[in-house]
Formats: structure tokens, sequence, C-alpha cells
């Protein structure tokens, strides 16, 4: 018999949401024509909400992110580690 226990965790909740909005906001910056990779780490290199569209709200959407919390993820997903 196998244990079919499903763990939730907010922290991995959060991350899954951050990781959407993330996306999120790189689709609004490739349909307006936009590098969104360089945009986005200009946004977290500056703090400055202009690297980022108003299209499709993802300007709103990006600065609901804590600006640490999303480099503390990123680097942790970069390294493959919890």
């Amino acid at each position: 018999m196998t244990d079919k226990t499903i763990k939730f965790s907010i922290k991995d909740e959060h991350e899954t949401e951050v990781r959407r909005t993330l996306v999120a906001v790189y689709e609004a910056l490739s349909e307006k024509g936009y590098n969104p990779i360089s945009q986005i780490v200009g946004y977290i290199l500056s703090e400055d909400p202009t690297y980022i569209t108003t299209h499709n709200n993802a300007r709103s959407l990006v600065r609901r992110i804590d600006r640490d919390e999303l480099l503390q993820i990123l680097v942790k997903e970069y390294l493959g580690i919890d």
C-alpha cells in the first residue's frame, strides 16, 4: 500500500506564483517587441518599473514581487537547491 499523502507547502505555492508572474511579464514584454530577459534584468538591478511594459498589466504584476525574494528564488533555482 502506498502513501498518497500530498504535502502542501506555502513556500512552494508562493514560488509557483512568482514563476507565473514572471512568465506573464516575459510574455507581455515579448508581445510588445522587447527583449524580455534584458528588460527583467534591468528591472531587478535598478528596481525602475519603466523597464517593464504596462501591457497586460505586467508592470503592476512584477511590482508585487519582493525584489530580494525574487533574487533568492532565481539563485536557488539556478543552482538547483531548495
